[in-house]
């Protein structure tokens, strides 16, 4: 007996949810933050990880919260644009993220490409420049993660580490804002 999957009315085979359930089961134990599969008109957009958290003060709380039951898992559904499905939580990261004021003054350092932005080499070295940093031009800044190929930013110009707008292990798009130097 063969079976046959909903058609979508334009000849195309439309998502169901065992479709998507295997498209997440096949992200299971790999590094794929991001994935978008179209067939026909319809798309299913799956992203782990969790958006960073805003950096916010810790405060004690006064008396224990009680404990609440956990909910049961929810099914996950295809739509023609899916919304965030989540494997992993990401770490939060500690790099302030101010917003410029457009007539502040000094060099605007913008991700040439799209991937992951990382501070530092490596999760236990200490980051390339900190807010305050004087920096020379083509010293290193930060990197910028493209399909496994870590990308050294260098700065194009002398001056003084300002502002620093993306926060580390975020994802960045091509012309996003990463640091802003005051000249010297």
């Amino acid at each position: 007996m063969a079976i046959k999957k909903p058609q979508d009315g334009k000849g195309g085979e439309a998502f169901t949810l065992e479709d998507v359930t295997r498209l997440v089961e096949s992200l299971e134990g790999t590094d794929v933050r991001s994935l978008v599969w179209a067939r026909g008109e319809e798309k299913v957009v799956i992203r782990r990880g969790q958006a960073p958290l805003p950096v916010t003060q810790a405060v004690a709380p006064a008396a224990p919260a009680p404990v609440a039951p956990v909910p049961a898992p929810v099914a996950l559904a295809a739509a023609p644009a899916a919304g965030p499905a989540s494997a992993t939580p990401a770490a939060p990261a500690a790099a302030p993220a101010p917003v410029q004021a457009a007539d502040t003054p000094g060099h605007l350092v913008t991700s040439p490409l799209v991937g992951t932005f990382y501070r530092a080499p490596s999760p236990d070295s200490p980051p390339f420049v900190d807010l305050g940093s004087t920096v020379k031009k083509g010293q290193v800044l930060c990197i910028v993660e493209a399909m496994k190929i870590m990308n050294e930013i260098e700065s194009d110009a002398d001056g003084k580490v300002a502002e620093i707008y993306v926060q580390n292990a975020t994802p960045v798009e091509f012309g996003e804002k990463l640091l802003r130097l005051e000249p010297l």
